[in-house]
């Protein structure tokens, strides 16, 4: 009876150890938030170098809004760096018009200055599940300088349905200046 009741119990905490595990599978992780954000500076990147070499940068930058940005499953709150009239970006086109210009008037394209670096510098993350939070500063580096600019970031992170990270909170603000 002693060895019935502690297999019951193996296979009872085995059971609930393949549950943990198959519910922690969607556990969003920190190591997932820094490829996502390695991936969103890269994109930045790779839209500037894609206007420099005369292609097609707005094929790029839709690219890159599709692929990281959460538009397509519910929206994002989005509060780009140099938005001053129009603060926020409620749809991909807006988003769109803020990375390449040609949607909003106060819009030069973000993406196309260009930049020949963007970094994540020191932050702060959240893990709730399947979502994520991360704050600090991230550095852009312009083509033609090796001067950087600091600027200030929130972004949220949420899955999507095949498992990859979304963007759907994203506010930038350059810091404050006396």
């Amino acid at each position: 009876m002693r060895r019935a009741a502690a297999a019951a119990l193996v296979v009872g905490m085995a059971a609930s150890m393949g549950a943990t595990a198959s519910a922690s599978a969607a556990t969003i992780s920190e190591d997932e938030v820094l490829a996502a954000q390695q991936a969103w500076a890269d994109g930045i990147v790779g839209i500037g170098q894609t206007y420099l070499d005369k292609g097609d940068y707005r094929a790029a930058a839709s690219e890159h809004i599709r692929e990281l940005y959460a538009y397509e499953q519910g929206g994002v709150l989005f509060k780009p760096t140099l938005a001053r009239e129009d603060q926020f970006r409620e749809t991909f086109d807006e988003a769109l018009s803020y990375f390449v210009g040609g949607g909003m008037k106060e819009d030069a394209g973000f993406a196309i200055k260009p930049w020949q670096q963007v970094r994540f510098g020191e932050q702060q993350m959240l893990f709730n599940g399947e979502s994520a939070l991360a704050m600090g500063n991230y550095y852009f580096t312009p083509a033609d300088s090796d001067v950087e600019t600091k600027v200030e970031y929130t972004f949220g992170y949420i899955r999507d349905e095949d498992g990859g990270l979304r963007i759907n909170l994203h506010h930038s603000s350059l810091p404050f200046q006396n």
